[in-house]
């Protein structure tokens, strides 16, 4: 729809005229830079496409492009290339799109949730015929039984906004990132039972942020404020943009044929849920934290 696809591809051309410069600069100064193929789509053309299927509910990029693009939106990409073509493009747009999602990172409100979600790379049953992601995607087991694949861990506020993201094998440990993922926050940082770790816990207690979860059934109930127990009752807000960022921007699939294109996916995907007017969020009024 134009009045969706034109203002997100203002926002992406704005970013591209002040990012893909400065980049192309940095590319040249390192001995990086290589001759490309000329292409007839722009980066920020290629960008808006893209995010925009992941907003309008297709379930399919190729259906999505056949169906939509090509019969409507020709008069707003006068240039357009085929479906194969434009699909290798996308590996082109990689780093701006990772450069743009940056942008688009939320406030920083002190009140955090964290969580994992599972990225099938394929059915458990087909993992050694697998040969996009062999090396990368491991074996693992979740709360719904056995995959392979990847898992993408988040970090989101109470207002349901992006704080940090990363990628990782199958079969990481949900605590792992974690250090990562939390630099320069502080506050609570609320998750499931998966995250209980008492080095954790010591290590972000020293950098201001204090980690809450639930206990298991084997460890003593710990005292902690009624605030805290209401706000940990509402960490479904994160599984809430979970099931978001899978049935409605369509992070996961299992029909990838290139390691690039998993990753722009994924990144365009975080994009389309960051640009989202209306984000799963928790009316808290502001009181004292600490």
């Amino acid at each position: 729809m134009a009045d969706t696809l034109i203002p997100l591809f203002c926002i992406v051309d704005d970013f591209c005229k002040e990012f893909i410069p400065q980049w192309e600069t940095q590319l040249i100064e390192q001995g990086l830079k290589k001759r490309r193929t000329h292409s007839r789509l722009s980066p920020s053309e290629i960008m808006s496409i893209f995010i925009h299927f992941h907003q309008m509910r297709f379930r399919d990029f190729k259906n999505y492009y056949f169906r939509y693009v090509i019969p409507y939106l020709r008069g707003y990409f006068p240039q357009l290339v085929s479906y194969s073509r434009f699909v290798e493009l996308l590996k082109s747009v990689s780093i701006p799109l990772c450069a743009f999602l940056q942008t688009l990172t939320g406030e920083k409100t002190g009140i955090y949730f964290v969580d994992s979600l599972v990225l099938e790379a394929c059915h458990i049953k087909r993992e050694h015929q697998n040969k996009v992601f062999k090396g990368l995607a491991k074996k693992s087991k979740s709360s719904m039984g056995w995959f392979f694949g990847f898992k993408l861990h988040l970090i989101i506020n109470e207002k349901g906004e992006l704080i940090a993201f990363k990628l990782t094998k199958g079969n990481v440990d949900d605590r792992e990132p974690v250090p990562d993922l939390t630099q320069d926050l502080a506050g609570k940082l609320f998750g499931d039972k998966g995250y209980i770790s008492f080095p954790l816990f010591e290590e972000l207690f020293k950098q201001g942020l204090q980690l809450i979860t639930k206990v298991r059934k084997n460890m003593k109930n710990k005292l902690i404020s009624v605030f805290d127990k209401i706000l940990l009752r509402k960490r479904s807000i994160i599984e809430t943009v979970n099931d978001q960022l899978k049935n409605i921007s369509q992070i996961q699939h299992t029909r990838h044929r290139s390691v690039w294109n998993f990753i722009v996916n994924i990144l365009a995907a975080l994009i389309a849920y960051a640009l989202q007017p209306k984000k799963p969020s928790l009316n808290i009024q502001k009181i004292e934290l600490y």
